[in-house]
C-alpha cells in the first residue's frame, strides 16, 4: 500500500494505491492487481465520517475535484470523500486492448468476469480495513453505483453506517431481457421529445442515413459510418443537456456543398469510441447476470422483439444506453475485445449479485432519488425494491434527468439530510 498526500486550495488530498487479489474467491491464487482510491478532505474537517463514491458505469472511474460548487464540495461541509478507481479503470489496473491480447475468447470472457461488481465491493473492504480501520462508512452511489450499493449491502451490509442512491436503484433479482423490454421503449418515448423540440433534425438524420447507407463514409479513425452506428447517439438522451448536445452535433452535419462535413465526422467518432472506457460496453449486459444464465445480448434480441428501431423512413429511430454485437465489429475501440465479448454473452457461470433475503432484512438506513422519466434505469425498479427492502426512503422527482447528481447539488444534500431525520447513520 502506498499513500501520499497533498493541498489542493483548501482541501487535503490523500492518494492511496492498494495490491488486491484479481479474484476475490480466489485470494491466493498469485493474480493481483492495483486499486487507487482518492480521499478529498475540507481543511477544517479531516477528520469527519468518510463517503465513498460509488461511481456510475460500469467501468467508471472516480471523479477528478475540480473548483466550481460541484457535489463534492456540498458533500466536504460534513465529511470526507473517498473517491474510487473502480478495478479497470483510472489509475487502478486498467482494462485495455493490451489485456486481452493473446488470451483465448474463453480466457478473456473469464478475466472480464474479474471486474464485476462482487470484486469491486471486495476492493473496498480491503481498503476499508486496511486504511480506515474497520469504521463503518456510508456510500454514494450514482447510476451503476447504486447496483454496486446493493451488492454492498448484500456482502456487507455491516460496513455501511448508511446509503445514498442516486438514478441507480434497481430490482435485487435482475434480469436483462426484461431490462432492455423496459428501457427500449423509454428510448423511443425520448426520441419523440427529440424531435418535438427540434422537428428539423428529423430530415437532417434521414439525410445523414441516405448519404452513410450509399456510400463509404470513413470517420476519423478509419470506422465507416453506418446508420446503426448512428443511431447509438440516443444514448445522449438520458441526460440534462443530451438533447441540446445532439441537436447542435447535427446543425453542422453538412457543409455548405452538401458533403457531411468533417467536424460532424469527429464528433460522432469521439462520442462512439470507447477507448478510454471499454468496461462500460463489455459490462454493459454483465451487471445484470445474476447467478446462472446467460446474458446472450438481451439488447439485440429485445430490439428485434419490439421492432420499430430500424433507420429507415423519418424520423429515424434512435438507441440508448445498451450494446449490440454488431458494434464489436464496427467500433476500432472495441474490436480487440469481440471475441472474448461474445465468450462473455454465452458464459452461464456468474456468481450471484444480490442476496434477496438479506436485502429483504435491510437495517442500513438508505436514501434513493430517482427520477421519473430516467431513461436508463427504469422507475418502476426502484418502486419495487424500495417497498422490499426496510429502511429505504425514495424520494420521487421529474425534476433532473439521469444526471440529477451533477446538476443541482441539492440532490445529495437531501438525501444526507432525509437520512439523518430518520434517526441518522448506525453508530
Amino acid at each position: 500500500m502506498t499513500t501520499t498526500s497533498y493541498r489542493m486550495r483548501d482541501r487535503i488530498i490523500r492518494d492511496h494505491t492498494v495490491t488486491v487479489p484479481l479474484d476475490w474467491s480466489a485470494p491466493d491464487d498469485g493474480r493481483t492487481i492495483e486499486v487507487f482510491a482518492r480521499e478529498v478532505a475540507d481543511v477544517e474537517r479531516v477528520d469527519a465520517p468518510v463517503l465513498v463514491f460509488l461511481q456510475g458505469g460500469p467501468g467508471g472511474k472516480g471523479p477528478r475535484p475540480m473548483p466550481g460548487g460541484d457535489w463534492i464540495d456540498e458533500v466536504l461541509h460534513t465529511h470526507r470523500v473517498l473517491l474510487l478507481d473502480q478495478r479497470g479503470t483510472g489509475r487502478s489496473t486498467r482494462i485495455e486492448t493490451s489485456s486481452v491480447a493473446g488470451l483465448t475468447p474463453e480466457e478473456g470472457a473469464e478475466l472480464l468476469m474479474k471486474f464485476r461488481a462482487e470484486q469491486i465491493v471486495g476492493d473496498l473492504e480491503h481498503i476499508r480495513r486496511e486504511i480506515y480501520g474497520g469504521v463503518r462508512w456510508e456510500t454514494l452511489g450514482q447510476s451503476y453505483g447504486g447496483f454496486l450499493t446493493l451488492t454492498y449491502l448484500s456482502l456487507h451490509p455491516e460496513a455501511l453506517s448508511a446509503a445514498y442512491v442516486t438514478g441507480g436503484l434497481t430490482s435485487f433479482e435482475p434480469d436483462a431481457t426484461d431490462v432492455y423490454r423496459r428501457t427500449l421503449p423509454r428510448v423511443a418515448a425520448k426520441t419523440a421529445e427529440f424531435y418535438r423540440r427540434y422537428p428539423q433534425d428529423a430530415d437532417t438524420v434521414a439525410r445523414i442515413v441516405d448519404v452513410v447507407e450509399g456510400s463509404d463514409v470513413r470517420l476519423p479513425s478509419g470506422d465507416r459510418l453506418t446508420a446503426r452506428r448512428l443511431q447509438t447517439l440516443g444514448i445522449e438522451f438520458g441526460m440534462q443537456p443530451g438533447y441540446d448536445r445532439v441537436h447542435w452535433m447535427l446543425d453542422e452535419a453538412f457543409t455548405a456543398r452538401g458533403r457531411l462535413s468533417e467536424s460532424f465526422l469527429a464528433e460522432v467518432d469521439a462520442h462512439t469510441q470507447y477507448w478510454g472506457a471499454p468496461l462500460y460496453a463489455l459490462l454493459q449486459e454483465e451487471i445484470y447476470a445474476d447467478g446462472p444464465g446467460a446474458t446472450a445480448w438481451a439488447a439485440e434480441r429485445v430490439r428485434a422483439e419490439l421492432g420499430g428501431f430500424e433507420a429507415a423512413g423519418a424520423p429515424v429511430p434512435f438507441t440508448g444506453e445498451m450494446f449490440f454485437p454488431w458494434q464489436y465489429d464496427e467500433i476500432a475501440s472495441l474490436r480487440p475485445f469481440r471475441d472474448a465479448a461474445h465468450a462473455l454473452a454465452e458464459r452461464e457461470d456468474h456468481p450471484r449479485l444480490y442476496d434477496p433475503d438479506r436485502l429483504r432484512r435491510n437495517e442500513v438506513p438508505l436514501a434513493a432519488a430517482m427520477y421519473y422519466d430516467d431513461m436508463y434505469v427504469d422507475f418502476g425498479y426502484a418502486e419495487d425494491a424500495a417497498a422490499a427492502m426496510p429502511n429505504t426512503y425514495l424520494w420521487v422527482t421529474n425534476e433532473y434527468e439521469h444526471d440529477g447528481l451533477r446538476q443541482d447539488t441539492r440532490v445529495v444534500r437531501t438525501l444526507i439530510d432525509r437520512v439523518i431525520a430518520e434517526g441518522g447513520p448506525l453508530a
